[in-house]
């Protein structure tokens, strides 16, 4: 039967430093699934904060009203139909200001914007785009609803106006797996 030598220190020192290394390839491994896992629930909590924050009684009242105004609507032609429209009107750009500096920020996915809410952003800056230039002139105040815009334009580049609606595109879905 052979004899077995024992283990020096410099096999001690080489085993502990491959265990090292395992454990810290292991952590980067731990730390990276926990940042993907963080970055989804993030994710999750903003498209869920996105849809309170656009279904309150306030909005969706201003929807109605600023939805009903023609396309192109100047500052006057809004004042016209009363304060509430104007109010209404900035009931919108102050909700979509606020989602277009979000997105800006990387704090809500323009993706989730755009599956959500993109059509109708693109919708009433196209109402909106006059009373806000208007605006903008009368106060001599250029950044007024700058992220709306901003938002909007960034939409559009991306084509959210030509694709075909959800229930085209996923007629198939059977759901996950």
């Amino acid at each position: 039967m052979p004899k077995t030598r024992p283990m020096d220190l410099s096999q001690l020192a080489q085993i502990a430093e491959i265990v090292g290394v395992v454990t810290i390839v292991f952590g980067l491994i731990f730390g990276l699934a926990q940042l993907r896992q963080f970055r989804q629930q993030r994710r999750d909590t903003a498209a869920v904060e996105l849809m309170r924050s656009i279904q309150d009684r306030e909005f969706t009242r201003a929807y109605r009203i600023v939805y009903a105004l023609p396309t192109d609507v100047s500052a006057a032609a809004l004042r016209e139909r009363g304060e509430e429209a104007e109010d209404a009107a900035m009931t919108i750009g102050a909700k979509f200001e606020t989602i277009g500096l979000l997105v800006f920020r990387q704090n809500i996915p323009l993706d989730l914007v755009e599956e959500l809410i993109g059509a109708g952003v693109i919708d009433f800056w196209n109402r909106c785009q006059p009373w806000v230039h208007d605006m903008r002139k009368e106060n001599s105040q250029p950044l007024i609803l700058e992220w709306f815009q901003w938002l909007a334009e960034r939409l559009q580049e991306r084509g959210r106006v030509g694709q075909k609606p959800a229930y085209v595109r996923f007629r198939n879905w059977s759901g996950p797996r």
